[in-house]
């Protein structure tokens, strides 16, 4: 779970590799957080994300679920009788309309906008993101990543594998939040996958921190 000084570092961390663009930035604003409208949500979110640091303050912490696997394609959540699994695929640019700005910048996939070292090919992409709660399994539409690329799901330190990444729940039972961090120089993204009363809801998505 984050803690306030580890967004703080984070923070820090992307002040240093933040840096001007040379080429236009296309994405959307319509999911950052602070066009949440809905209050219990934007709540919640501000407990963990980037995004929301500036209303964490006077916040309980979320409950989050620990990883129990991961790999270079997939990082998997699980316990209170709960299963969450994002796994990730090579991306095949021969599959894709590639947009390039002045021939030289990607900066639309398929005609938008996307999330994940923007200006450049992607490596990998998103295939599927899929919450298994008893007997109901809910996966969060396509649509909803398909504009993410090039997840990291662990980084080492010290020796020791750890991730950005986390499944939190809310208090109330109602809620999961499947949240996901990608540093990067020039900006980095994040992005919560929001289900509520096992159903998909709606996605937050933060970028560009520090620039």
């Amino acid at each position: 779970m984050k803690s306030t000084l580890f967004i703080a570092a984070l923070f820090a961390v992307f002040a240093v590799c933040a840096q001007d663009r040379e080429f236009p930035d296309y994405r959307s604003k319509n999911d950052i957080f602070t066009r949440i409208r809905e209050k219990e949500i934007r709540d919640d979110v501000a407990t963990f994300s980037m995004g929301g640091i500036e209303e964490i303050i006077g916040k309980l912490p979320l409950k989050s679920l620990p990883v129990t696997g991961y790999g270079a394609d997939y990082i998997s959540f699980g316990g209170n009788g709960m299963e969450v699994l994002i796994k990730a695929e090579r991306f095949d640019p021969t599959k894709h309309k590639l947009s390039y700005y002045e021939n030289k910048h990607l900066v639309r996939i398929d005609n938008k906008a996307y999330f994940g070292d923007y200006g450049k090919v992607p490596r990998t992409a998103i295939q599927s993101v899929s919450v298994i709660t008893g007997r109901d399994t809910i996966r969060v539409p396509q649509a909803a990543f398909a504009d993410i690329f090039n997840p990291i799901f662990t980084y080492s330190e010290g020796g020791v594998n750890k991730s950005h990444n986390s499944v939190y729940l809310s208090a109330d039972g109602r809620r999961i939040y499947v949240y996901m961090l990608k540093p990067e120089s020039g900006g980095s993204y994040e992005v919560t996958w929001v289900i509520q009363d096992k159903k998909y809801v709606r996605r937050v998505v933060d970028f560009g921190f520090l620039r």
